[in-house]
């Protein structure tokens, strides 16, 4: 049967995704499966490996059905996942030890500021990573140190670890296939990012055996075969990459200075720069980019609340009643009457890397309304955006020329034009917005010979020019530099 279809794999923090691109890299159809998420204490959060597993394969049943397609006319699979989230198996029976422990876990922050001052320079020097619970390591050794038997298990050789796309391309292929991609590997905290491989200083630093670690190949490489027991066809996996890195890849940004922001619970902006790993001096993360062959970097700069804060103005403050009220309460004021917001509910990441800091709604009057907080809100996404920008910028000592938006808060026009204004330069927002997906298709399209390296999907659906005064924009800038002032205690009161 001919193959007409790339598959992707987008397995996420609160859903998994299976998306099915034709040769033009259009989308012709897809499937979601949300599963559950587990909180055993406050700021621990989980998720059960079976049920990352299941609900990727329910998207999948369902991608093909809705389009009427068969497994034997796809040509072949990309997965792209959710980063630092970690996954430890019985080698022998394929049973996970304990639930996945996700990325947003905070379990780790007292040891890993423990650590930090020891061997915080170190570690960076090496990763390119600040030592923080939110990488992958840490929460490693805490499946080894408190799981029953588990270090034992572990340094007899009868455990294996692996982020999430490890994981399921250990499950796809049964058994055969333990391997992971760069990107992947350099949020682990155990993978030299300059050497290119697991680095045994520290892995035994985190009390790490290095039987437990797969290997690690370029993203779009050959991962094995799905079996088909599994997918319903022998279909080959021809790319893994970090969801992050995917939508840097998917839209388009594979040239030195090339940046792309994903709008989503979180906000994550990544600059391409090369060949070159820019050692940054403002708070950012050096991590690989993904690539067919040779390493690519890129500087990255995580912001904890991103469309969060809009969330949280829905769920738990009830000044809105969806996400599509909020743009319209924003352009309802002509400004935010003085009303500043940093949404600090888990302290602020890049560039401020500081977990203990907590939110602030500043400059409330007697006539402040929900309308000048929800603008506000909004607002706080494009700020904190620029700060990170503004980070990066000064590492490379140049200027960005335009940002590339992705994510679901990006559909927000309000948002993407404020975002314009505040950082003086276009703002580009593509027609497919499912960009992770995107990227991982390309990835796997063009390791196994069914797409060009020319080729790209999308095009262009939205350019948003600053439209902005000097005055106004540093004016803006300046009142949300005082309100953190105030939040992070940089200054006395």
């Amino acid at each position: 049967m001919e193959k007409e279809y790339i598959a992707a794999f987008d397995q996420g923090t609160t859903s998994s995704r299976a998306i099915l691109f034709d040769r033009a890299c259009r989308i012709a159809a897809g499937g979601q499966k949300e599963f559950a998420q587990i909180y055993p204490k406050p700021g621990w959060v989980e998720h059960d490996p079976d049920d990352l597993f299941s609900s990727l394969l329910d998207s999948w049943r369902a991608a093909l059905a809705s389009g009427g397609i068969r497994a034997e006319q796809v040509a072949a699979v990309g997965i792209a996942n959710q980063r630092e989230t970690v996954v430890v198996w019985d080698k022998f029976t394929g049973r996970p030890v304990y639930n996945a422990i996700v990325w947003q876990c905070r379990r780790t922050s007292e040891y890993c500021e423990r650590l930090k001052e020891k061997y915080g320079e170190t570690i960076y020097a090496r990763t390119g990573l600040h030592m923080d619970a939110y990488f992958s390591a840490s929460k490693l050794r805490w499946i080894l140190e408190n799981v029953p038997f588990a270090r034992r298990r572990a340094e007899k050789g009868e455990l294996l670890f692996g982020t999430v796309d490890c994981y399921l391309i250990w499950r796809l292929t049964e058994g055969r296939v333990h391997a992971t991609d760069r990107t992947n590997a350099s949020r682990t905290m155990l993978f030299n990012i300059h050497t290119l491989a697991w680095d045994e200083e520290l892995c035994a630093l985190f009390g790490v055996p290095m039987s437990m670690l797969p290997e690690v190949r370029p993203s779009g490489g050959d991962f094995g075969v799905a079996s088909a027991a599994v997918l319903g066809a022998e279909i080959p996996i021809r790319a893994a990459v970090g969801d992050q890195q995917g939508a840097l890849f998917g839209q388009g940004c594979v040239r030195a200075g090339d940046v792309k922001n994903t709008y989503g619970t979180g906000c994550f902006l990544l600059m391409n720069t090369g060949s070159r790993a820019v050692r940054s001096e403002n708070g950012l993360v050096t991590t690989l980019a993904a690539s067919l062959s040779k390493p690519d970097y890129v500087l990255e700069g995580s912001v904890f609340v991103g469309g969060a804060v809009v969330q949280w103005l829905r769920d738990e403050m009830g000044l809105i009643s969806s996400s599509a009220e909020s743009e319209t309460l924003a352009r309802s004021v002509p400004d935010t009457g003085g009303v500043s917001f940093v949404p600090a509910f888990v302290g602020l990441g890049a560039p401020y890397w500081d977990p203990g800091c907590r939110g602030m709604i500043y400059g409330i009057t007697r006539g402040t309304n929900r309308a000048h907080i929800v603008r506000a809100a909004l607002e706080s996404i494009a700020l904190q955006t620029f700060d990170v920008v503004h980070a990066m910028e000064q590492d490379l000592r140049s200027e960005i020329s335009e940002l590339r938006a992705d994510g679901g808060a990006s559909a927000n026009t309000f948002l993407m034009q404020f975002q314009a204004d505040m950082l003086g330069v276009p703002v580009r927002r593509p027609a497919v917005t499912e960009t992770t997906a995107l990227g991982a298709a390309r990835l796997a399209g063009i390791s196994c010979g069914f797409y060009g390296e020319a080729d790209a999907g999308g095009g262009e659906a939205a350019l948003f020019r600053p439209q902005a005064s000097d005055a106004v924009r540093a004016e803006k800038l300046s009142a949300w530099e005082g309100v953190l002032d105030r939040v992070l205690l940089r200054k006395a009161r």
